[in-house]
């Protein structure tokens, strides 16, 4: 069996680990995210976490990298929103040099929806989407069973779908993006307090927001489930997941897109992730177990 070198890169912390065949997570750590040296920092991590690899682990076959987007799948690099200091930064070529290793980049959206199908709670579903919300607000989408992939490797990136025309400037320079509503980020600089101390007006909008763009994306995509993570929906708990199924259920009217949890009765499901802090870990790794081409 083989095992896989794992490597997750978000806004507030790098982490990186050993993911066997099964899933599980052989070894694991993690440093905050720097506001300079980002690499330096992966570096030793990295380093870190494959001198910890116990002896008699399967031998690594590939290195996954996931990353919060956009990136260029193509050339190998990524230039993440909330890491300013990576523009145009070559991870791929950086991280294969360091490992020794094949190594497959993705971002962080389609990392989650394939951790999802391969150990979480799309495991038997083909039409899923993985919605992601922190800092970044990531998607990815997996139809009829394939990864959609994109030109440069960004397809499923809801974060920027309009929700609110002429709305709140996002972070990306346009106005009424979702990431502008449902990010931890936007909402604590809109309230000026913790994503905890949120007001219920607050949850109830990030809900409605969320379902919108989710109304759209399972239109478009045919979707049959939903899986949300992440520090607002931990945060926020069932009262965004129940604003969001009201507002998806009011925007999705036609029969094949009904939205419940009786699969019988109401063919989409809204679910939210059960992996919890393995996540980050297992998507990369399952980047690297689905072998994605350059052009991913």
């Amino acid at each position: 069996m083989a095992s896989y070198l794992a490597i997750d890169v978000g806004t507030d912390r790098l982490a990186a680990g050993v993911v066997d065949e099964t899933g599980a997570v052989v070894v694991r750590d993690r440093v905050t995210t720097p506001q300079r040296d980002v690499w330096p920092a992966l570096h030793r991590l990295v380093r870190r976490v494959v001198a910890a690899r116990p002896d008699d682990a399967d031998p690594l076959e590939a290195c996954g990298v996931s990353c919060e987007g956009p990136i260029d799948a193509v050339a190998g690099t990524v230039s993440p929103m909330h890491v300013r200091v990576w523009q145009d930064f070559e991870l791929r070529a950086r991280v294969a040099d360091l490992t020794g290793l094949p190594t497959v980049l993705g971002p962080t959206g389609q990392a989650r929806v394939l951790a999802e199908r391969w150990r979480g709670a799309a495991t038997d579903t083909d039409d899923v989407m993985a919605l992601f919300l922190a800092d970044a607000v990531e998607a990815g989408i997996i139809s009829n069973g394939r990864l959609m992939r994109g030109r440069l490797g960004n397809a499923g990136q809801l974060g920027h779908v309009v929700v609110e025309p002429e709305g709140r400037e996002c972070v990306c320079g346009a106005s009424g993006c979702l990431t502008a509503y449902v990010s931890a980020s936007a909402i604590e600089e809109e309230t000026n307090r913790p994503l905890r101390r949120a007001p219920a007006s607050i949850i109830e909008r990030t809900g409605v927001m969320l379902g919108r763009a989710i109304a759209s994306a399972v239109a478009v995509f045919d979707l049959r489930l939903v899986v949300l993570s992440g520090a607002v929906t931990s945060t926020f708990g069932p009262a965004l997941l129940d604003a969001a199924r009201r507002e998806l259920a009011q925007r999705s009217r036609l029969a094949h897109l009904r939205v419940g949890n009786d699969p019988e009765q109401h063919p989409v499901r809204l679910e939210v992730s059960t992996l919890g802090r393995e996540a980050p870990l297992v998507g990369a790794a399952a980047i690297a177990r689905w072998n994605l081409p350059a052009a991913a």
